[in-house]
C-alpha cells in the first residue's frame, strides 16, 4: 500500500445571472461571453479557429531554433539510457517503454536477473502502436490493474489521444492476449477493481444519472463475469454532487476485506467497511484520508482534530487498531507530527513496517516505523542524500521488507535504488546520464518575504559566476495549489533548453502547495486565493532586486492550476514579467464548474452559482479582468483539444480575447495529449520546442 501526494458541451446552456453583490457589482457586460463558442470542443467553426491559430504559431516559432531544440528535447525523451522503472507482478518485473520504434509503447516484462544488466531481455507482452493500427485507434496507455493475490488477469485502461476517459479491457498475461469473451467497458471515466476472479467493482456510466456534476462514477455496483453489464448488482450510490463513488476489496491474506470510498468533495469524504451485508461508516473527521493496512487504521489529518481528550494537530498521521476503532475506540499513537517548517509527503507499507516520507523544509527524510511490544518505534532509513527529492514505495507489499528508492535534485541525474528495511543500505540500481552540462551550475535555496511578511521559500538554479547585473534570462515556475508540493526535480530538457543554454531557473513554493502540510494550502483557498499570487510575485521581485535579472528578462510557467496562476500574474502584476508560458490552464473562473471536471474543484476555489463566492472568483478570473489598455508580457499559451479534464475553452476563450484586444499572444492546441498534453514522445517534443523557442525568442 502507497499513498503519495489525477460529452461535447451544449451551447445552449443559461448564461450566468445573479452573480452581483453590492460589496463587488458585475459589470453587466461581462455575462454575456461572446466567445461562448469556443467551448465546442470538436466543433467545426471552433476547430477552424484553433487550426488558424497553430498555423499563426508554427510561422512564428518553427525555426531553426524551434529545430535544435526539438531534436534535443526528441534525443531525450527517446534515449535508451532513460531507467526502465518496473512494477513487480509475481515473477515478473513489468514496464512500459516508448521510444521512436514504439511512440506509444510497448508494455514488456523481464526476470530479476534481466533487470540487473545494462541491457535486459525483454519479452514483449503487448504492443501499443501495433493494437491501435490493428484496430484502427489513437491508444495511449493509461495502466493495469491486477487480480490479487495470484495476477493470472489484469484489467488494461485504454484511452483514445491521451483523455482521462478511458476503455477497460481484461487481459491474460501469460497468454499475452485480451480475454475473449472477458471484461469489457465502453469508454467513460471508470473506476473499477477485482473482488475476486468473477467479479467487479464498478463504477462507470451507466446512463442518466450515474455520474455526478463532475463527470465521474457516483454509482458502484458488483459485475460478475457473463453477465450483461446492465445487470450488474447495486452496491452504493452517491449524490450527483459528489466528486466520485468508488469501492475496493483488500486482498491482504488474512485481512480480506471490502470497502467504498466516496468522495463528498475534493477535501471530503466518507469510508465504509462492507461487513456482515452493511456498509458500516467509519466515524472520522469528512477532511481525514483514511486507510486500511492489515489490522492497522491510518488518518492523515487535515484539520486539528480533539478526540476523547486528546488533541491532533492537522497534518498529522495517526495510527490504530482497525477493529478497535470499529469498536468505538478513539486511541490513537502519532507516526508524525508536522512542525512549522515540516509535512508528511506521504506513506508506503512494506511486509512488516511503515515508510513514512517527510518534507523538511523542501527536503525529503524517510523514516521507518515499526510496531513492537513498546509501540510504534521509528528510525531514519539509512543511507538518502542530504539534498534532493527522495520516493520510496514497496517492491512486493505484504510478501517482504524490501523498497525502491528513487533520488533526484535540479543537477543529480535521477538514480534509482533498491534496499531491505533492517537489512544493508540500499544498492544503486540505474541511474541516469548527465544530459546536460551541470558542471558550471549551482543550486541555492532562497527565501522572499510576502505581502503580508509569510517568508516564501524558493529554488535557485544558476551559473556559479552569474552576473548579477539584472541581465540574466530567467524563467520562474510555480503551481500553488491542491497540496502539491514542488520539490528538487531532474529535468533534462530544462537542463538542456535552458539551463546549459545560459537561462536562469527557479522554482517557486508559493502557498497553495503542500510544502508545509495543510495550512500552507489552506493560506490560499478560496477567497485567500490572492495569497498563492503575492507569493509568486515576492518571489519575483526578489529575484529582480537581487539583480538576477529584470523585468525585461523574466519569464514564468506554469500548468493547470498552475496555468490559472500564469493568468492571474499577467493581468495582476504585467509589470515584473517579459514572457509567459501558460499550460492547460484555468482562466475562465465563473465557468469552470460547468467545464468537465471543474465542479470537483469548488473546494479550492469556490462555487460560482453562491453570489458571495462569485464575487472573490470574478476577482481572481482572468479571463473577466483582461483590459485592452493594459501593457501585458507576451504570452503563449498551449492546449490539448483531447483534454477531458481542464477544458480546453479555458485557453482558446482567453487567447481570443486578448487576440481581439490587440495584446501580444500566441497559441497552440495540441489535437491529442489529454491534460498531460501529449500523447507520446513527438508530441512533447514539439510542445517542450514551441515553449523554449518562445523564451528565446523573448527573453534575452
Amino acid at each position: 500500500m502507497t499513498r503519495e501526494r489525477t460529452q461535447p458541451l451544449l451551447l445552449a446552456l443559461p448564461l450566468l445571472t445573479a452573480l452581483t453583490t453590492a460589496q463587488d457589482p458585475m459589470p453587466k457586460d461581462l455575462l454575456a461571453d461572446p466567445f461562448l463558442w469556443l467551448e465546442d470542443v470538436d466543433g467545426e467553426a471552433s476547430l477552424n479557429w484553433v487550426r488558424a491559430r497553430n498555423e499563426e504559431s508554427k510561422a512564428a516559432l518553427t525555426n531553426a531554433r524551434f529545430d535544435e531544440h526539438k531534436q534535443r528535447a526528441l534525443s531525450i525523451l527517446e534515449s535508451d539510457d532513460r531507467i526502465a522503472y518496473v512494477a513487480k507482478r509475481g515473477e515478473h518485473y513489468y514496464n512500459l517503454w516508448q521510444d521512436a520504434d514504439h511512440p506509444r509503447g510497448v508494455w514488456r516484462r523481464t526476470g530479476w536477473e534481466s533487470y540487473l544488466r545494462d541491457e535486459p531481455e525483454w519479452e514483449v507482452v503487448l504492443d501499443l502502436d501495433a493494437l491501435g493500427e490493428a484496430e484502427g485507434e489513437s491508444w495511449v496507455w493509461k495502466g493495469s490493474t491486477w487480480l490479487m493475490p495470484d495476477r493470472s488477469k489484469c484489467l488494461l485502461s485504454l484511452s483514445r489521444g491521451g483523455a482521462d476517459a478511458t476503455v477497460v479491457r481484461e487481459f491474460d498475461p501469460k497468454a499475452k492476449a485480451f480475454v475473449d469473451g472477458g471484461f469489457e467497458l465502453p469508454e467513460a471515466k471508470s473506476q473499477v477493481a477485482w473482488r475476486d476472479q468473477d467479479t467487479l467493482y464498478v463504477g462507470t456510466d451507466f446512463g442518466e444519472g450515474s455520474m455526478t456534476e463532475s463527470g465521474y462514477p457516483r454509482v458502484v455496483k458488483l459485475w460478475r463475469r457473463g453477465a450483461p453489464l446492465a445487470d450488474a448488482e447495486m452496491v452504493f450510490q452517491g449524490e450527483a454532487s459528489d466528486m466520485y463513488a468508488y469501492a475496493f476489496h483488500d486482498h491482504t491474506e488474512g485481512f480480506e476485506r471490502d470497502f467504498i470510498y466516496r468522495g463528498v468533495t475534493f477535501y471530503t469524504n466518507e469510508m465504509f467497511w462492507l461487513h456482515d451485508g452493511a456498509a458500516r461508516k467509519l466515524n472520522k473527521p469528512d477532511s481525514a484520508n483514511a486507510s486500511v493496512h492489515r489490522d492497522w487504521l491510518l488518518l492523515e489529518l487535515r484539520e486539528d482534530w480533539s478526540v476523547d481528550g486528546a488533541q491532533f494537530a492537522a497534518g498529522s498521521l495517526l495510527v490504530t487498531k482497525f477493529d478497535d476503532f470499529m469498536a468505538g475506540e478513539r486511541t490513537f499513537e502519532v507516526l508524525f507530527a508536522p512542525t512549522e517548517r515540516s509535512s508528511l509527503s506521504g506513506w508506503s507499507a512494506t511486509e512488516n513496517h511503515l515508510l513514512i516520507n517527510v518534507l523538511d523544509n523542501v527536503r525529503n527524510v524517510v523514516y521507518v516505523a515499526t510496531h513492537g511490544e513498546a509501540g510504534w518505534q521509528r528510525k531514519p532509513l539509512p543511507g538518502l542524500p542530504e539534498f534532493g527529492t527522495v520516493s520510496v514505495s514497496p517492491v512486493d507489499g505484504d510478501q517482504s521488507d524490501d523498497y525502491w528508492l528513487t533520488i533526484t535534485d535540479f543537477l543529480t541525474p535521477t538514480s534509482l535504488w533498491r534496499g531491505t528495511i533492517d537489512g544493508d543500505a540500499p544498492t544503486q540500481l540505474k541511474s541516469l546520464p548527465a544530459f546536460f552540462n551541470a558542471d558550471d551550475l549551482v543550486v541555492e535555496q532562497r527565501q522572499a518575504t510576502s505581502k503580508d511578511g509569510t517568508i516564501i521559500p524558493y529554488f535557485l538554479i544558476t551559473k556559479k559566476d552569474l552576473k548579477r547585473d539584472g541581465r540574466n534570462p530567467t524563467l520562474l515556475y510555480g503551481y500553488g495549489g491542491f497540496e502539491i508540493s514542488l520539490t528538487p526535480q531532474y529535468s533534462a530538457t530544462v537542463g538542456a533548453c535552458w539551463l546549459e543554454q545560459g537561462g536562469t531557473y527557479a522554482v517557486a513554493n508559493i502557498r497553495g502547495g503542500g510544502e508545509f502540510g495543510p495550512r500552507w494550502h489552506q493560506a490560499a483557498l478560496k477567497q485567500n486565493r490572492n495569497k498563492c499570487y503575492e507569493d509568486f510575485a515576492a518571489v519575483a521581485r526578489a529575484l529582480i532586486d537581487a539583480k538576477i535579472t529584470s523585468p525585461r528578462h523574466l519569464g514564468i510557467q506554469g500548468g493547470s492550476n498552475g496555468g490559472l496562476l500564469m493568468g492571474n500574474m499577467t493581468v495582476m502584476y504585467p509589470e515584473l514579467f517579459r514572457a509567459v508560458v501558460c499550460q492547460v490552464p484555468l482562466l475562465d473562473m465563473l465557468r469552470y464548474d460547468k467545464l468537465l471536471a471543474g465542479a470537483s474543484w469548488t473546494g479550492e476555489y469556490g462555487d460560482p452559482d453562491v453570489p458571495a463566492e462569485a464575487a472573490w472568483l470574478r476577482r481572481y478570473s482572468p479571463y473577466h479582468n483582461l483590459n485592452a489598455d493594459a501593457d501585458y508580457p507576451k504570452v503563449l499559451f498551449t492546449t490539448s483539444t483531447r483534454d477531458d479534464r481542464v477544458h480546453p475553452g479555458h485557453a482558446r476563450k482567453m487567447m481570443a480575447r486578448m487576440l481581439k484586444q490587440g495584446h501580444d499572444v500566441l497559441y497552440y492546441e495540441n489535437m491529442e495529449g489529454g491534460h498531460g498534453g501529449a500523447a507520446d514522445a513527438g508530441q512533447a517534443a514539439f510542445m517542450s520546442a514551441i515553449a523554449w523557442t518562445f523564451l528565446w525568442e523573448t527573453l534575452p
